[in-house]
């Protein structure tokens, strides 16, 4: 026994044995007992233990698989718990009574079936749109008359005029076509002088003056192919350039990508099309919202590392290359599936265990397999239905039960029954 109750079950206690006021004593509680604070009407215990039906035998009180066909005692001196009928067939639950349930404030929430989407935070670079830059190139031999005062980082607009330059094959392939332009006037047909115009590069609006006026213009000025920012000069006044050289690089911002470093652990929850948000490290405040456009197919081995691509709208210029970022990647499908708060899963690194809530203070550990993590949620792979609840708050209170235990014990040896 550990205590003395008032004999007319008031809340009155007593570690020793004493009397009422009228003389009658204390009743004994004994260790085995479930403790109540609860007042019950008397006869009410007699009633519900004759309604709980004949007793079938009697199991160790601290869970262990020990059954005994009559009444007895533990190596500690307490009682064995009777089993009545109709319970032989709930091995393994643990009964609480509804005062110890409020107590304790277990709380449980039923399972779901729900997408879980997990977030990847990682970092990443901002750079340049390959398919935005261009190269501002001259086709045949040229002089630079002059350069626009246009340098490194300005930002020009489609047929902005970059430089103005003298090349004497475009001279000689202008008066070709002003020739055939005046023989075709008087019937001959036109050759190809326009074609190699065009295959020297010189601008749609030069040919069009040029057939006009009759005239080849000394100098043409050649420029911006789109709108963008200056990433190269490499012109001045008076240079001489040869055939292919690059008289200015240019890039369109406007779009832009940023390659973000996802760890190999983490590829396989990462799919084409998976929302993104990209912060930068020099403008917290702001984010900007995209989708993995490409994962590339190559690890480094280095930091053991793959790049994927995300592609964002930059209207206002303010995503520049080269710019550290974060980068949080939702992954995962949109597959949904059974899952739990992630408080309801006892984890103790060899199994995962959830208490399911089976009503009227009953309660059964399940040994469960996990899935994806993310939210606060993890999903069930295995262990549990959509029909079940589970405790999400006091579980590990229960799980100091030595009925849980017995329960957990169970899992790997069977209770013994007569």
């Amino acid at each position: 026994m550990i205590y003395y109750q008032d004999p007319d079950r008031k809340p009155v206690y007593s570690v020793e044995p004493r009397q009422t006021a009228d003389g009658r004593p204390f009743r004994a509680v004994q260790a085995s007992e479930d403790i109540s604070f609860e007042e019950k009407p008397e006869g009410v215990e007699r009633t519900a233990q004759a309604d709980k039906g004949r007793i079938l035998y009697y199991r160790n009180p601290m869970g262990l698989p020990d059954t005994s066909p009559v009444p007895k005692k533990d190596s500690m001196g307490m009682d064995y718990l009777p089993v009545h009928e109709g319970e032989a067939s709930e091995d393994g639950i643990i009964k609480l009574s509804p005062g110890r349930i409020q107590r304790s404030g277990v709380r449980s929430e039923p399972v779901r079936r729900q997408t879980i989407a997990q977030t990847v935070r990682v970092p990443g670079v901002v750079q340049l749109d390959e398919r935005r830059i261009s190269v501002v190139a001259i086709r045949a031999d040229a002089f630079v008359q002059e350069v626009a005062p246009v340098t490194t980082g300005d930002r020009v607009a489609k047929g902005t005029r970059l430089a103005r330059i003298y090349s004497p094959e475009i001279s000689t392939a202008g008066a070709q076509f002003i020739t055939e332009l005046n023989a075709a006037a008087r019937g001959v047909p036109e050759g190809g002088a326009r074609q190699r115009l065009e295959n020297l590069g010189v601008p749609a609006e030069i040919i069009a003056e040029i057939e006009r006026s009759r005239k080849v213009p000394p100098t043409v000025n050649w420029t911006a192919p789109r709108d963008g920012i200056v990433l190269e000069r490499n012109i001045s006044d008076g240079m001489k350039m040869a055939a292919g050289g690059s008289l200015f690089r240019l890039a369109d911002i406007s779009t832009i990508w940023v390659l973000a470093d996802v760890p190999e652990r983490d590829l396989a929850e990462i799919r084409i099309g998976a929302p993104a948000t990209v912060r930068l490290r020099g403008r917290p405040d702001m984010s900007f919202e995209g989708r993995v456009g490409v994962i590339y197919p190559q690890i480094a081995e280095a930091t053991r590392t793959a790049k994927v691509r995300i592609e964002l709208a930059n209207p206002d210029g303010v995503l520049l290359p080269n710019m550290y970022a974060d980068v949080e990647i939702g992954a995962g499908d949109a597959t949904a599936e059974l899952a739990v708060p992630r408080s309801a899963v006892i984890d103790s690194g060899t199994r995962s265990v959830v208490i399911l809530d089976r009503g009227k203070g009953r309660f059964e550990p399940r040994e469960v397999k996990l899935g994806r993590r993310g939210d606060g949620m993890v999903a069930i792979t295995e262990g549990v239905s959509e029909s079940d609840r589970v405790v999400v708050s006091a579980n590990f209170l229960i799980d100091a039960e030595s009925n849980l235990k017995a329960a957990l014990s169970g899992f790997a040896q069977p209770e013994a029954k007569p």
